[in-house]
């Protein structure tokens, strides 16, 4: 058997859906990279390479291009992500978090909306790559933009982030990998707390979010 099949091949059984080992297991690390970026590790950025590597299975064998393209985007961009952070504790001996400015959000939306219109426009031209095009194209582009907004700093990557739970949790179900819905369930309640954390983190006085931020990091 080889290891494609194995991470194809099922696990257990929930809500009557069968639950193959690569939803699980890439979805687990996808967990632990969230956690870890709540805390501002590093290995947030090898947890979610690794993780895109196990779901590009899982989305194959659910027919879901985008799936597949937003876990190939969860790579390069958790490569480049890694490269930012390390330049960031490099030149202020810490990882730094703020709000974006409405420019930044602005390009962020926009850069989305397009994106989302693009990449459904071909998803719609040729049907064989996803059953669902829109939703999709969308969390394939959201997923893009939420992983840039964390490689900045922004405290906007968790709302980026609950955009996408929003149309990840049915699309996932539907498309035969529950554990993928209930993972986006846990992740919204991640989402929540990490975006507490990192928004008391830029009311932090300077000084007192460095000492924080150097204890977490390490």
């Amino acid at each position: 058997m080889s290891a494609l099949t194995w991470l194809n091949s099922g696990a257990f059984s929930l809500f009557g859906q069968h639950v193959i080992w690569s939803d699980m297991a890439g979805n687990c690390l996808g967990l632990a990279a969230l956690a870890l970026g709540w805390r501002r590790s590093m290995l947030t950025w090898p947890a979610q390479l690794l993780s895109g590597l196990i779901l590009i299975a899982a989305y194959a064998s659910a027919h879901l291009s985008g799936g597949i393209g937003k876990q190939l985007v969860v790579i390069v961009v958790a490569l480049w992500g890694w490269l930012q952070w390390q330049r960031g504790r490099r030149d202020s001996g810490a990882v730094t978090i703020r709000f974006a400015t409405w420019a930044e959000r602005g390009r962020l939306v926009a850069g989305t909306a397009a994106g989302t219109l693009a990449v459904g426009g071909i998803f719609t031209a040729f049907p064989s790559l996803s059953w669902s095009p829109w939703a999709d194209a969308y969390i394939f582009v959201g997923t893009l933009a939420a992983m840039f907004a964390q490689a900045r700093g922004w405290v906007e990557f968790w709302f980026a982030w609950l955009a996408v739970d929003v149309v990840g949790v049915p699309l996932a179900f539907n498309s035969g990998l529950p554990f993928s819905g209930m993972v986006y369930i846990v992740y919204f309640v991640l989402v929540i707390l990490g975006m507490y954390a990192w928004w008391k983190q830029t009311r932090t006085p300077r000084a007192e979010a460095d000492a924080v931020l150097e204890g977490v990091s390490a």
